[in-house]
């Protein structure tokens, strides 16, 4: 079974005040908890906290973000707001 909350994964906020915005998560945290960002509002230095069950997944997947986060290297803002964008581009052309 594939993981559906991996280190890059585009996820969207179904639940609380920031229902349908966009993130891509940043770290496991527990089977049921995840931290989010999206290089504005929420950063690498303040990421989002959610529950799993708050959260849609999409099968797009922010390749460089996932692999950085798996070697260790340090990811910017800046790398995170560009492939939000790509990724939700993909979202919308496929709607």
């Amino acid at each position: 079974m594939e993981e559906k909350f991996i280190p890059g994964r585009l996820v969207c906020s179904t639940a609380g005040r920031d229902r349908g915005e966009f993130y891509l998560v940043l770290r496991l945290l527990s089977p049921n908890m995840v931290q989010v960002v999206n290089g504005e509002e929420r950063t690498i230095l303040a990421p989002k906290k959610k529950n799993v069950k708050h959260l849609q997944p999409y099968p797009q997947l922010a390749g460089e973000v996932a692999e950085k986060t798996s070697t260790g290297q340090k990811i910017t803002d800046l790398e995170i707001k560009k492939a939000l964008e790509r990724l939700l581009a993909e979202v919308q052309a496929r709607v």
